[in-house]
């Protein structure tokens, strides 16, 4: 175990050698002064286990500043971060050597851009090892609620975990304050009074600012993955690819990088191996998307996101929650008790199985009789609740110009590497409302009948189709789907169809605990595993059979809404 004088924040990379020299040393003792090469070999020589039970059993996860666009410029290099964010791109594996004997030491490059020692030329002993990169990027449509769970310490009371320019220009300030107070005959700081106009004004909120000090060309106007607003390039260490997948949403904390020379490509004419490498990470250059070398990692649900310690789900509590949320759901859609009720199945529905082509546990809503205003009123109330009460959520106005202009298919751009992002590619569980209401008449282009043929799928079939350019692969995911029409859709054929007949105007609102209690049900009930008794079964295969008795037409897509 490491000891406590190494700063586990600021210095992980001390720890990382000292684990390792440590394993080293006990691999060479046990192998009887041979190279430990089989020690080390795809394996963890004890530093994640170290990092792990610091953030975790010891509570150092809240000690762990939280990388995002706004304090890019504060964090110093090299220190632990740790960064939420939904998985891209999958950009392959790269090598490179784990360790190597320097003479008679071993040493490691492991969670590092580059060597901190002269590799020796040539090396007889070393260790190839793989590394998975990933492509991360902020959670599309996360919603703001999620973020008050892990808002991180504080930056500028942590000095070591601070770049080296905002560390002077802080001391700077500081030295201005004390001669301010000094040439105030009184005792009193003229800055009280009056603030400086040259001084920058640093709130709790980091993002406030200027975007010059705060960040200062990393991410810049391009991203690399078009319609996101941050991205990270993480690295994944000794992991089966099978634990990482396209699409996940997780919480990676590792060591942060940045390194403006390594932007531009080693440019060696006499070494071929640079003309046949072909380096998808080149089109993410580490001056403008930072590094993460991955020590620890986990993937996030729902529940991460909760406020609250976990409670035990008694059976009453879950009914008084329950009948809380469906009162407020039936005041919010205007009495319609029936609206509320489809809408509460809706909410804690998710895909359980898949059958074949059939889906099992998916329920998409269609509420009928909606119209431009009624839609303005309870539409957008509605769209406001479900914000506040599930992760992910995005809002979808469903005209002839969106259809026809929005990049809905996440394609494979084969020049680059890179996967570009499409509407539709999506962290399992978000929610999403589609406004019909404002559909009028008009003709589709072929993107427009593409992006058409696209929704039907993903509504029928929980599938999203991606375009790799050469052929087509369909994804699967697991989204809620609700539909605002007039009446019933055409484009969006959904599990359920309900008219919408309110009879008031909603004016409700609810309070933070009444928030965090549904958030927790909605989280809490959707989880539980699902279990069927044989009566029931029977029941439902009883039923089925004598519908297809009474219409032959019925078919499994029928059979399943």
């Amino acid at each position: 175990m490491v000891g406590p004088q190494y700063d586990l924040v600021g210095n992980p990379l001390g720890a990382v050698r000292t684990t390792f020299e440590k394993a080293a040393a006990a691999a060479a003792a046990e192998s009887g002064g041979r190279d430990p090469v089989a020690a080390f070999r795809s394996k963890d020589w004890g530093a994640s286990e170290v990092f792990r039970s610091f953030l975790f059993d010891q509570g150092g996860i809240d000690k762990v500043p939280l990388l995002d666009a706004s304090n890019l410029g504060l964090i110093k290099p090299n220190t632990l971060v740790r960064f939420r964010g939904m998985v891209q791109d999958m950009l392959g594996n790269e090598f490179y050597a784990g360790a190597f004997k320097d003479g008679s030491t071993w040493r490691t490059n492991k969670f590092t851009d580059f060597s901190p020692f002269t590799m020796p030329h040539p090396c007889d002993s070393h260790l190839w090892s793989a590394i998975s990169s990933t492509a991360c990027l902020y959670v599309p449509g996360q919603n703001s609620w999620t973020l008050e769970s892990t808002p991180g310490p504080d930056l500028r009371q942590m000095s070591n975990c601070m770049s080296p320019e905002q560390r002077e220009k802080r001391k700077r300030d500081g030295d201005d304050d004390i001669m301010d107070v000094s040439e105030n005959g009184n005792g009193e700081s003229s800055s009280s009074k009056k603030p400086k106009e040259d001084a920058v004004q640093i709130s709790s909120n980091s993002a406030e600012m200027p975007a010059t000090e705060a960040v200062p060309e990393m991410n810049g106007n391009d991203h690399h993955i078009p319609g996101s607003s941050f991205s990270c390039l993480v690295k994944i260490y000794d992991m089966p690819e099978s634990q990482v997948k396209l699409n996940d949403v997780g919480e990676f904390i590792g060591v942060y990088t940045f390194d403006p020379e390594l932007a531009a490509p080693n440019d060696n004419s006499d070494d071929v191996m640079f003309d046949l490498i072909e380096d998808v990470t080149a089109q993410l250059p580490p001056s403008k998307v930072p590094r993460l070398h991955c020590l620890v990692w986990r993937k996030l649900s729902s529940q991460d996101f909760l406020a609250k310690q976990p409670v035990e789900p008694l059976p009453s509590l879950l009914k008084g929650i329950r009948q809380s949320l469906l009162s407020h759901l039936t005041q919010l859609l205007g009495n319609d008790d029936l609206a509320a009720q489809c809408l509460l199945l809706h909410l804690l529905s998710r895909l359980r199985t898949r059958v074949d082509v059939v889906t099992v546990g998916r329920l998409s809503l269609n509420f009928t009789g909606f119209n431009r205003e009624s839609a303005s009123i309870f539409g957008n109330q509605l769209n406001t609740l479900i914000q506040r009460l599930v992760p992910y959520s995005q809002a979808i106005p469903l005209s002839i110009e969106y259809l026809n202009t929005t990049t809905l298919q996440p394609r494979k751009d084969n020049k680059s590497g890179r996967l570009v992002t499409g509407v539709l590619q999506l962290p399992q569980g978000t929610h999403l409302t589609f406004d019909e209401t404002i559909m009028q008449s008009g003709s589709l282009t072929s993107k427009g009948v593409e992006n058409t043929v696209l929704l039907k799928n993903l509504m029928e079939s929980l599938m999203v189709e991606y375009d790799f350019e050469y052929y087509k692969l369909e994804m699967a995911t697991d989204v809620q789907m609700l539909t605002l029409s007039e009446g019933k859709s055409n484009i969006l054929p959904s599990d359920l169809v309900v008219p919408f007949r309110p009879s008031t105007v909603p004016a409700v609102t609810a309070t933070p605990e009444e928030l965090e209690s549904w958030r927790w049900y909605l989280a809490t009930v959707r989880s539980l595993p699902q279990s069927n008794e044989p009566a029931i079964l029977q029941t439902i295969q009883d039923e089925m059979v004598n519908a297809m008795r009474e219409d032959r037409s019925l078919g499994c897509s029928e059979l399943s809404r």
